[in-house]
């Protein structure tokens, strides 16, 4: 069988991994959304098969409301809202969970239908089956996430969340990995570029991750009107709350947002490296300035979501960015790949 009806066989897998990525992306906006607007305890019972539906008479949003009216986020933070308002934090959590369900039957359907047809190619049978798993192991650590908030303190784990959000863009990255392994089964490769892709692949990882830290701690609420400085220094004071000084870095909103911000600028630093190796090495073509360009990009989205006090379309805009990033940069890593 030669490459090109190879390619031409695996089209429609292609296609259908392209079309997951697409609405794993548009569940990691509509997730930031959810976050930004307070909304996700909005829905204190995990139906999986019920929940599709949302309340549709009024006596139904009352019974929903009066469930959320026990929760600790309504006792005391959303104390004032009347149903009307209750209705559009809902509808944000739903439509989340709707999605989360639609993309596994959007996952699973056509993976039997290939299965059945005998158009998955050899040694991807167990790699589409894991992405299943992963799958359905997501729904749960959104809920395990979504619990944490729910008995006592109504805020969610910051932990929970990074694990949550973490999943999101390990599956949309697996996704896109197979994708091009179907498209491009064989390489040339570069084993010094794919070495140093997989060290800024690390700091962007630990990046995102200190960014599901700030998310989840609200860290973009302080020390928000200078950047660089932190209350006119480098270390603000305030990080100092907690003995040993280290678990300031993750516990406390000043620290993790100092981390995030130098992590932020690494990131930057080291794909500048990546970018002026891989074009001595003769790869001066738009896999490479495209993540020049949205590595830049997402830094001045950084700055301004903290700036503008965490201004909604901006700081949705900052979230997608990590992930387009983060699939440029495994575009990257697919093509210096060893053979």
């Amino acid at each position: 069988m030669n490459s090109s009806s190879a390619h031409h066989n695996t089209l429609p897998l292609q296609i259908w991994l392209l079309a997951c990525c697409a609405i794993v992306f548009v569940i990691v906006i509509v997730g930031a959304i959810t976050r930004l607007t307070n909304s996700g305890l909005s829905m204190v019972e995990w139906q999986p098969i019920t929940g599709i539906l949302p309340p549709l008479t009024d006596a139904q949003w009352r019974e929903e409301f009066a469930l959320y009216q026990a929760s600790p986020e309504f006792q005391k933070k959303h104390f004032w809202m009347e149903v009307s308002d209750f209705k559009f934090i809902f509808f944000w959590e739903w439509f989340h969970r709707v999605l989360g369900r639609f993309i596994g039957i959007a996952f699973a359907l056509p993976l039997l239908f290939f299965w059945v047809k005998g158009m998955i190619p050899k040694g991807f049978h167990l790699k589409f089956l894991g992405l299943l798993v992963l799958g359905g192991c997501q729904g749960l650590m959104g809920w395990y996430m979504v619990q944490s908030g729910l008995v006592d303190d109504p805020y969610v784990s910051h932990y929970r969340l990074a694990a949550h959000l973490s999943l999101a863009f390990l599956i949309f990255s697996l996704l896109l990995w197979l994708a091009l392994s179907l498209r491009n089964p064989t390489s040339k490769g570069h084993s010094g570029l794919y070495a140093h892709c997989w060290a800024v692949m690390g700091v962007l990882i630990v990046t995102i991750f200190w960014g599901a830290y700030t998310a989840g701690l609200d860290a973009g609420l302080v020390y928000n009107d200078e950047y660089p400085l932190m209350g006119g220094q480098f270390i603000p004071p305030s990080i100092a709350q907690y003995s040993p000084y280290w678990i300031n870095f993750f516990e406390t909103a000043q620290g993790v947002q100092f981390v995030h911000r130098w992590l932020a600028a690494l990131t930057v630093l080291a794909v500048i490296s990546l970018h002026v190796r891989a074009m001595k090495a003769g790869y001066k073509d738009w896999q490479n300035f495209a993540l020049m360009g949205m590595v830049a990009v997402q830094f001045v989205l950084g700055i301004v979501t903290l700036l503008s006090a965490l201004y909604l379309p901006v700081a949705v805009a900052h979230q997608a960015g990590a992930l387009i990033l983060l699939g440029l940069l495994v575009v990257n890593l697919h093509r210096f790949r060893g053979a």
